[in-house]
């Protein structure tokens, strides 16, 4: 009988752990800071197709603008997205997909996607490298209270499997939690093999597409 009660009282605290645990993730996919990243990253994409959608039926693929903007992209256009993407790697909102979607329409996929992941990377190492150094308090200034409390629950249970999502989601805020990584020393290889190959994957995503619809709106 006893036994039994060991073994009863063991699937219980087990069955309970995992329930937190999914309860942790679920409470942190709910919080308000992933709830409006995710809003306004649908409003910013809606807006972008109709932005394309009206460039097809005016034909501003046609316009001397356009070509004067395909002339500023081919010759100095690398140089520009590099800087943009390492500021987006850091907290400042630039929108680096819709920047490099439009700046694959006139520049060569390859090194396009590779200047953009490197630059965010080392936008997010900027923010992992200070707050490594200067920790919590550094932290705390760039968020919320609320905010930071919810990351730093939910990383001690799922870690840099939020990382990962997060930075295959164009729309979620990654480069917050390049401070969190930094917050709790997360070791540096793991930190930039992290950051470098998701966005590696979104941006080759992003430029293709932006390839198709430069093709599809007469480029």
């Amino acid at each position: 009988m006893e036994q039994k009660r060991n073994f009863s009282s063991a699937v219980i605290i087990l069955s309970t752990g995992s329930q937190r645990e999914k309860s942790g993730f679920r409470d942190f996919l709910r919080a308000s800071y992933v709830k409006t990243s995710i809003k306004l990253g649908i409003i910013l994409t809606a807006a972008g197709l109709i932005a394309i959608w009206l460039s097809k039926v005016f034909n501003v693929a046609a316009t001397p603008l356009f070509a004067d903007m395909g002339t500023f992209f081919v010759n100095y256009g690398l140089a520009g997205v590099f800087l943009a993407t390492i500021l987006a790697g850091t907290i400042v909102p630039l929108g680096s997909p819709a920047l490099v979607a439009f700046a694959s329409i006139f520049i060569d996929p390859i090194p396009l996607i590779l200047t953009a992941s490197i630059g965010f990377t080392i936008g997010m190492t900027v923010n992992y490298a200070l707050a490594y150094k200067l920790g919590r308090p550094f932290v705390a200034k760039r968020m919320e209270p609320d905010h930071l409390d919810q990351l730093t629950h939910a990383w001690s249970k799922w870690g840099l499997v939020i990382y990962v999502i997060f930075g295959l989601t164009p729309v979620l805020p990654v480069e917050l939690l390049s401070f969190i990584c930094g917050l709790f020393k997360t070791r540096v290889s793991t930190f930039l093999g992290l950051s470098f190959i998701p966005r590696l994957i979104v941006f080759t995503f992003i430029v293709y597409f932006g390839q198709y619809i430069g093709t599809w709106i007469g480029v």
